[in-house]
């Protein structure tokens, strides 16, 4: 047992000398370094496109200066440290990469910069959340913010109508990611055909700006705006006349973890 500590210490004892040497080698290669910084400090340069380099007479290598031709007086050449310290290198640096301010304030392209980023951030997510294309999910965010409806109420509708199919077909004749009537959609666009509605972006455009439409009339009623979505308004409306219960499951399948409005402002 006692062998055992006795080599325990020898080890410790070996460490940190091997940690004192270490650290004495540092500082004289700081030492060093430190050195050759003020060797260099003391040396000037003059701009590139001047015609000649001179050193000034404080370096160690004077008289070794080449001289292409007469050179002019220093007095007259704007000169620059070769070497500068750290933080006033770091300094200038800042400085030369910070953009220009503007008189009139901010640059408004940064800002739409930054939207753009913002857009396809959220569209990605999406993309991932729903596990569908990212150019699908494009169409469907972007035209779910045209018509004002916010784009998880829109995905969300999409999933329970038709999985992300733009030809799906239901047996009642609904079309498309929105699952919508030929008839409901010739109210918004009376010349559309039915292989038009299979078109992702006009069934899309449609399809949410019926749901918008419908949020609207029933004063924000956002469950009962997507039971008439699904069921139509004579059958709610009778469903609510006779004093029944209109929900058929419907809007709490699409709404069961959801905290919007289901509009934007």
């Amino acid at each position: 047992m006692t062998d055992s500590t006795d080599n325990v210490r020898n080890r410790d004892a070996v460490a940190r000398r091997r940690r004192m040497h270490r650290r004495q080698a540092k500082r004289r290669l700081t030492k060093v370094f430190v050195a050759a910084a003020a060797v260099f400090t003391a040396a000037v340069i003059v701009t590139p496109d001047a015609p000649t380099y001179t050193v000034a007479s404080a370096s160690p290598f004077t008289g070794m200066s080449a001289t292409a031709a007469p050179a002019p007086k220093s007095s007259d050449l704007p000169i620059q440290l070769f070497w500068r310290p750290a933080g006033e290198v770091f300094k200038r640096s800042k400085v030369a990469t910070t953009a220009p301010a503007l008189p009139f304030g901010v640059d408004p392209r940064e800002g739409e910069r930054r939207e753009s980023l913002s857009r396809l951030h959220r569209i990605y997510t999406y993309s991932a959340k729903y596990r569908i294309k990212p150019e699908l999910a494009r169409r469907i965010y972007d035209a779910a913010t045209t018509a004002g409806l916010e784009p998880e109420l829109g995905f969300r509708l999409i999933r329970v109508e038709s999985v992300f199919d733009p030809r799906a077909v239901s047996s009642a004749g609904a079309l498309g990611l929105t699952q919508l009537m030929l008839g409901t959609a010739r109210e918004y666009e009376p010349n559309v055909t039915r292989e038009q509605l299979l078109d992702p972006d006009v069934n899309l455009r449609i399809g949410f700006k019926y749901l918008r439409g419908l949020i609207r009339e029933y004063k924000g009623d956002l469950k009962l705006a997507l039971l008439v979505y699904n069921r139509g308004p004579i059958a709610v409306q009778k469903s609510i006349s006779m004093g029944r219960d209109p929900a058929n499951g419907y809007e709490t399948l699409i709404t069961k973890g959801y905290r919007g409005r289901g509009y934007l402002d």
